[in-house]
């Protein structure tokens, strides 16, 4: 990118500079040269300007003719476009409603599940400790025996 505008800006200067030197070196008088760069502006406006009003002239015929081969006109667009929104809002609120069942769901059974594990765990650690007991009275007794 550097390098293209550095070869733009060069390409500005050197042509001011030709500009400069031609105006200095003209053979004609100054108020000559003044008429005739005056008269070359304005050419090169009036076929800029010309050059604008047929490529805008061309672009609206292009638009036109799209248009009317599209068979759709802005407004009947414009209602598409709102109706596609309002189903995309439909969508989204289905989605959510969908969401939040599916989450209250989980909880539910996350919470069950929890139940009965802390449940479970209540009952092993009950068998553990009777067990323990049993052994703790084996090892006793065994104890005593000796």
């Amino acid at each position: 990118m550097g390098k293209k505008l550095s070869f733009a800006l060069g390409a500005i200067v050197g042509a001011a500079a030709g500009v400069v030197a031609g105006i200095m070196l003209a053979p004609r008088s100054g108020a000559e040269s003044r008429a005739m760069a005056a008269d070359a502006v304005n050419d090169a406006w009036d076929t800029a300007v010309d050059s604008y009003e047929r490529g805008s002239k061309v672009v609206s015929e292009r638009v036109a003719d799209i248009a009317a081969a599209s068979g759709i006109s802005t407004d009947e667009l414009r209602d598409k476009v709102d109706a596609a929104r309002a189903r995309m809002d439909q969508l989204r609120d289905s989605l959510s409603d969908a969401v939040s069942a599916a989450s209250a769901q989980v909880a539910d059974v996350v919470s069950t599940v929890s139940d009965q594990v802390v449940s479970m765990a209540g009952v092993a650690a009950d068998a553990a400790g009777t067990e323990a007991e049993a052994v703790k009275v084996e090892v006793v007794d065994e104890d005593e025996a000796k």
